[in-house]
C-alpha cells in the first residue's frame, strides 16, 4: 500500500490529475479534483499542482491516450514531482504502466482513501475492516509492490523450481483475508448481541448519517455534551459512537454517529464497513446532516441516499438537517433548499442557531414511536417502575395497597414487556397499535 510513513520520507511533491470524457461532466470533475486535494491534504502530502484533462475514450494502457499521458509525465518532471495521484480509478496494470512511464510513485483515489482510513481507524472493528479492504485492494497489485517477485524457491526435498515469491505472497495475503473475514464475523456477532441488549432496554435510537465533514460529530457533541473528536478534515471520524441524551420531555434517546460517505467510495470499503453502517439500517429513524454552504449539497445528498439504499435504510423515517447556515453567503441558496426540503431543519452547530427547533423535531420523531398507557403494576415489582423511569416518561403515579397505578409514555417496542399490566380491553387494542 501507499504507506503514510513512507510518504513522509519519500513523497514530498504531488501532482493531482483528474480526467473526464463528457464535456458536461467538467464541473463535476473539477469538484471531485478539489475533493481529492482535501483528501491528499488530510494525509499531509504537499500538493504542487492540479491537472484537469479531457479525453475521448478509455485506453487500456494509461486510461487516457499515450500523447496526453506523456504530457502529464513531462509536466510532473518540470515541477519535480515525486508522486502522481489520479482522481480516476486505475487498474493494477494501468498503475504499473504509469509508474514505468513516469518513473515515480503513482496512486489513485481509492488508495488515498484507504490510507486515510488506515491512519484513522481506532477501534478493533474499524482496524479489521480497513485491513480487509486494504488487503483486497493490494492483492492484484503485488507485482507493483515487490522487487523480488522473480525469485523462486523450494523446500527441502522439493522437486522443480517451487513457488515463485509472487505466488507465496499472494497465498499469504489470501490467508490473511480469510482470517480478517473470520475476525470481522466475530465482531459482527458481538455487535448483534449488543443490539439485542439495546432492544431489551427499549430506548429509541437515531443514527446520524451524511457526507463526510458536514458536522455529524459536532452535532453529536452539541446534543449530548460528549467528548467526541471534531476536526475540519475528511473522515475525521471512522468509528461508530453512541451516546444517550434526555429530550425536554425526559424521554431518553440513543444517538449514533456513523462514518461519513463520499463520492467514488472504494467498493471494498462499502463492503467492509457494512457492519458499521448497519447502525443506520437498524435505527428507529435517521438524522441526515448536510452542509448548506456547499454548492454541491444536492449531489452530496444523492450520494448519501444511494449508499443508504444499498443498505436498505432509505425507507427509514428521516429528519433532514442543514448545518453550517452561518457560512452560507447566498441567501437565495437557503430559500431554494427550503423549497426542496420544506420539512428540513436549518441549524448552525457552531453558533447554536436552530438547535432548539432541532431538539423539538427530534422529540416529535421519537414521539411517533411511543404511546401513553395506564398500567397497574404489582407493588412488589419496583423493577418495572424503575424501568419506566429509565426508558419512558412517567406522567402520574398512584400507590395502592397491592398495586401501583402508573400513567407513562413508553416506546411501542416496550409493549411486550408491559402488556400483562394493561387494563382490559386496552391490552388488545394497544397490541394492534404496536404491530401496525
Amino acid at each position: 500500500m501507499f504507506e503514510i510513513r513512507a510518504k513522509e520520507k519519500a513523497v514530498q511533491r504531488a501532482l493531482l490529475v483528474g480526467a473526464y470524457i463528457q464535456a458536461d461532466k467538467k464541473a463535476e470533475a473539477q469538484s471531485l479534483l478539489e475533493e481529492l486535494e482535501e483528501l491528499v491534504d488530510t494525509l499531509g502530502i504537499p500538493i504542487i499542482s492540479r491537472e484537469l484533462i479531457s479525453y475521448r475514450e478509455n485506453h487500456a494502457r494509461y486510461l487516457i491516450g499515450a500523447g496526453k499521458a506523456q504530457e502529464i509525465v513531462d509536466r510532473s518532471k518540470e515541477l519535480e514531482c515525486d508522486v502522481l495521484i489520479f482522481d480516476n480509478e486505475l487498474s493494477p496494470s494501468q498503475q504499473r504502466n504509469w509508474e514505468k512511464l513516469a518513473g515515480v510513485t503513482v496512486a489513485d483515489r481509492q488508495e488515498i482513501i484507504l490510507d486515510i482510513f488506515g491512519a484513522r481507524a481506532q477501534t478493533r472493528e474499524a482496524r479489521i475492516q480497513v485491513d480487509l479492504a486494504r488487503m483486497q485492494y493490494s492483492l492484484p497489485r503485488l507485482t507493483r509492490a515487490w522487487s523480488h517477485l522473480g525469485q523462486q524457491g523450494g523446500g527441502i526435498g522439493a522437486k522443480g523450481e517451487g513457488e515463485s515469491q509472487l505466488e507465496q505472497d499472494k497465498r499469504k495475503i489470501r490467508l490473511q483475508i480469510d482470517r480478517l473475514k473470520r475476525e470481522l464475523g466475530e465482531v459482527r456477532r458481538a455487535r448483534a448481541t449488543q443490539r439485542k441488549d439495546r432492544k431489551r432496554a427499549p430506548v429509541p435510537n437515531a443514527a446520524i448519517v451524511g457526507y463526510t465533514n458536514v458536522g455529524k460529530s459536532s452535532l453529536l457533541c452539541r446534543l449530548t455534551g460528549a467528548d467526541v473528536l471534531v476536526e475540519n478534515k475528511l473522515f475525521a471520524t471512522l468509528d461508530t459512537t453512541t451516546h444517550k441524551i434526555a429530550l425536554p420531555n425526559k424521554q431518553p434517546l440513543l444517538l449514533t454517529d456513523t462514518v461519513g460517505f463520499i463520492r467514488k467510495l472504494p467498493h471494498q470499503l462499502v463492503e467492509a464497513f457494512k457492519a458499521t453502517l448497519e447502525e443506520a439500517a437498524l435505527a428507529d429513524f435517521l438524522i441526515h446532516v448536510l452542509d448548506a454552504s456547499q454548492e454541491e449539497v444536492m449531489e452530496f445528498y444523492n450520494t448519501t441516499m444511494r449508499v443508504l439504499t444499498d443498505l436498505g435504510a432509505d425507507t427509514k423515517q428521516m429528519l433532514v438537517v442543514f448545518n453550517k447556515v452561518d457560512k452560507v453567503t447566498d441567501p437565495d441558496m437557503v430559500s431554494a433548499l427550503r423549497r426542496h426540503f420544506p420539512d428540513a431543519v436549518f441549524v448552525s452547530v457552531q453558533t447554536g442557531e436552530g438547535m432548539d427547533e432541532l431538539v423539538e423535531r427530534i422529540s416529535e420523531f421519537v414521539g411517533r414511536g411511543t404511546m401513553t398507557v395506564e398500567l397497574r403494576l404489582p407493588s412488589t415489582r419496583a423493577d418495572l417502575l424503575a424501568r419506566l423511569h429509565r426508558d419512558g416518561t412517567v406522567r402520574e403515579v398512584q400507590y395502592e395497597e397491592e398495586w401501583t397505578r402508573v400513567v407513562a409514555t413508553i416506546p411501542n417496542r416496550a409493549l411486550d414487556v408491559f402488556a400483562p399490566f394493561l387494563p382490559q380491553p386496552a391490552a388488545a387494542e394497544l397490541a394492534n397499535v404496536a404491530t401496525e
